[in-house]
C-alpha cells in the first residue's frame, strides 16, 4: 500500500481511538497529543514526498519518525494507565511500530544517497 495512504489511514485510526478516550483530564490530554502526533505523521510524510532536495526529504522524514515514535509512546502510556483495554491498542501500536521502522529504513537509504 502507498505510504501516503497508509499514513493517512494510520492518522484516522489514531484520531478515532483518541476521540473514544475517557473525558477526564488525563483522557483529554492524551486525546490531544494522539490527534496532534498521528496527523503530523501523515501530513509531514506528504511534505517529505514533495521535498525539493534529498536533504529536505531526509529532514522531513526525521520529523515523521519523531512523530510516529511519539504515537508509540502515547499508546504505551495508555496501556500503562489502563485508560483503554483490548486488542485495538495492540493493532494501532503494531502499525505505529511498523511505520516507524519503514520511515527509519527510508531515512537511512536516503541519507546514504546524499
Amino acid at each position: 500500500m502507498d505510504l501516503k495512504i497508509r499514513s493517512k489511514n494510520f492518522a484516522h485510526q489514531y484520531v478515532k481511538l483518541a476521540l473514544d478516550l475517557p473525558t477526564n483530564k488525563l483522557g483529554k490530554h492524551v486525546e490531544g497529543q494522539l490527534i496532534r502526533c498521528s496527523t503530523s505523521v501523515a501530513a509531514n510524510y506528504r511534505a517529505a514526498c514533495l521535498a525539493q532536495t534529498k536533504k529536505g526529504f531526509v529532514s522531513k522524514l526525521s520529523i515523521v519518525i519523531e512523530e510516529s515514535d511519539e504515537c508509540i509512546f502515547w499508546i504505551e502510556f495508555l496501556k500503562d494507565e489502563e485508560l483503554v483495554r483490548g486488542s485495538e491498542l495492540d493493532k494501532v501500536l503494531n502499525e505505529a511500530r511498523e511505520l516507524t521502522a519503514i520511515f527509519i529504513s527510508s531515512r537511512i537509504t536516503a541519507s546514504k544517497n546524499l
